[in-house]
């Protein structure tokens, strides 16, 4: 049963004066992103995916380099486009993603809104688990809040009521039955 690892990128450098989808991922969460890699080392993951996001870059190459598979980019895997107003500081950064989940019909001051951003998420993912040309596991390597849509719609649950990671910095994952599109397991973290 070839399952998708569903990865959130872990800890990134926050930087307000670099467009966040440029922020790479910090020492820390470079080395979590290689013991994710290690927990699969058994050779059944044949390709990893990644959204163009630096810190989904970052964390694609390290994963794919050893592992030893290609590491594949599908735009489509990219965080919630909040390119509208760009870096917002805690705790009103909190308060907007509220907005965001809680109004999934709306654009909260210009971003894309929760459930556009979902059908995009969903129709990617089930698109590499058709047509990806290796037939074994996969890892894909995206976004929290992205990763929290898809899980709504794992779970066949309302935007906002489905079951989020704990892990603050990510680096946390789901398993998806890649046959089926099922969910197999849901949020774990990578150990600090």
């Amino acid at each position: 049963m070839p399952r998708i690892y569903y990865l959130t990128h872990p800890q990134v450098v926050i930087d307000p004066a670099v467009p966040v989808p440029h922020w790479p991922l910090t020492p820390e969460g470079r080395r979590r992103a290689g013991l994710f890699a290690e927990r699969l080392a058994d050779g059944r993951v044949t390709a990893v995916w990644s959204s163009g996001e630096q810190k989904a870059l970052d964390g694609g190459a390290i994963i794919s380099t050893r592992l030893g598979v290609p590491h594949r980019i599908d735009p489509d895997l990219g965080e919630n486009d909040r390119s509208a107003t760009g870096y917002i500081a805690p705790p009103e950064f909190w308060e907007v993603v509220a907005q965001f989940f809680g109004k999934p019909d709306e654009s909260v001051r210009g971003w894309e809104t929760a459930r556009h951003a979902q059908d995009r998420i969903v129709t990617a993912m089930r698109r590499l688990a058709r047509d990806e040309p290796t037939r074994g596991d996969l890892v894909v390597v995206a976004h929290g809040g992205v990763g929290e849509l898809l899980m709504a719609h794992l779970q066949g649950a309302a935007i906002g009521e489905q079951d989020k990671p704990q892990h603050p910095g990510g680096g946390c994952w789901i398993e998806i039955d890649r046959a089926s599109f099922g969910l197999v397991a849901g949020w774990r973290n990578i150990p600090d």
